[in-house]
């Protein structure tokens, strides 16, 4: 399971609960990946998704991510550059933070979220979030129709 998202969209914040439940629920049977794929409309979401990618470099993505989508009510939006806030959430999760900074100035930081970008354009991403499941792009209306194809691919 693939799903693209960027941490300033609201629609990847309501499913990000799900998602998390679903991981806990389906265990080692199918792999979930998360993708950047930040909206050019979002100001903040390149930023985001370098401060979660610096995060992840140090072992704490998934408390980055959460963190950005716990909090995202307080800096999406913002027109200014809210990655004097990330750094901060990255001091408050114990980051070492020259490394924090260098992997964020860092270009191989920046091509990663790039890649993941062009990668979904390619499959034909729009928006997000966009889930994939098995390589098949999944056009979801409900939470029991995304239960019962996890179900099925997990058999």
């Amino acid at each position: 399971m693939v799903e693209f998202l960027d941490f300033e969209c609201e629609s990847c914040r309501a499913a990000h609960p799900l998602v998390e439940e679903l991981k806990q629920e389906y265990g080692d049977r199918i792999t979930f990946v998360n993708r950047y794929f930040p909206l050019t409309g979002h100001r903040n979401s390149g930023t985001a998704a370098l401060a979660v990618e610096a995060s992840a470099q140090q072992g704490k993505y998934q408390q980055m991510a959460a963190k950005l989508f716990e909090t995202q009510d307080q800096w999406g939006g913002r027109q200014d550059s809210q990655a004097p806030v990330f750094r901060g959430y990255a001091q408050e999760l114990g980051l070492d933070l020259a490394k924090y900074d260098a992997a964020v100035a860092d270009e191989a930081t920046l091509e990663r979220i790039r890649k993941d970008a062009a990668d979904g354009t390619a499959l034909g991403v729009t928006g997000t979030p966009t889930f994939f499941l098995n390589g098949k792009k999944l056009v979801l209306n409900t939470e029991a129709e995304f239960r019962q194809l996890l179900d099925d691919a997990a058999e």
